[in-house]
């Protein structure tokens, strides 16, 4: 029995252009590649303008590079009609943004059973429970029925966590999931992704700016100009607690 390391994402010289044709062209990644395999824990770091939404977007499948190739779980992506596309990204993705993008109408529980409603079309008894285990998995059980405006900000992007996890995604992409937070609830809120990692085996990739919390990570890639500059493991990770 093999124990080579899953493969969760692939990116294969990835190129993504803007304006293309026109004076105006832009090239903003050089030829990417990068191996995530299942169950990290990575942090992407760089400046801005460095590339890292862009890159972020392209693995996401929001977007599509102009040249390369994109693999989630061995399933070339770059092949997919919109359709496919679509179905892959809402099966195997999950993510969490800077800010939560709630539905602010909309209770907790609500939220969170968007995507499986997507997905499956109707409301169900399942698909409430679904949502109720994972706001109670972020410590929210007794706010689930508060509308998404009525709590606060770190408790509405760990309502957002709970979102990004209801279709079981292989990979979650956090785009500076602490951003707007305080300290405080900014540590929480890693600590939870930290934990959710490490207790489902649930792979991450987090953007952040702020190099504490990339220190906590098991993995740093470095973006520089559209190119991966450095791509090294954590061997000084910092867990709190």
């Amino acid at each position: 029995m093999s124990d080579k390391p899953v493969e969760t994402l692939r990116l294969t010289g990835v190129h993504k252009s803007y304006a293309i044709g026109t004076p105006v062209e832009v090239e903003v990644l050089h030829g990417i590649d990068l191996v995530i395999t299942r169950g990290e824990f990575a942090a992407l770091i760089g400046p801005s303008g460095s590339g890292k939404s862009t890159l972020l977007n392209v693995i996401g499948l929001l977007d599509q590079p102009t040249r390369g190739r994109v693999y989630i779980e061995g399933r070339d992506a770059t092949a997919l009609g919109d359709a496919e596309l679509t179905r892959l990204r809402g099966r195997a993705l999950g993510f969490v943004f800077q800010h939560h993008y709630l539905l602010s109408e909309f209770t907790a529980l609500e939220n969170v059973m968007m995507p499986i409603l997507a997905s499956r079309g109707r409301p169900d008894d399942e698909m409430r429970e679904t949502a109720a285990a994972l706001l109670d998995r972020v410590g929210l059980t007794r706010w689930a029925n508060n509308k998404a405006n009525r709590i606060s900000g770190g408790q509405q992007q760990r309502v957002a966590i709970a979102r990004a996890l209801a279709m079981q995604p292989v990979l979650v992409l956090a785009d500076e999931p602490t951003g707007n937070l305080d300290t405080q609830s900014a540590d929480t809120v890693f600590d939870m992704l930290r934990e959710i990692n490490e207790s489902s085996g649930t792979t991450f990739l987090i953007v952040t700016h702020d190099p504490r919390l990339a220190q906590r990570c098991d993995r740093i890639v470095e973006l520089v100009d559209g190119r991966i500059v450095s791509d090294r493991p954590n061997a000084e990770v910092v867990r709190r607690g």
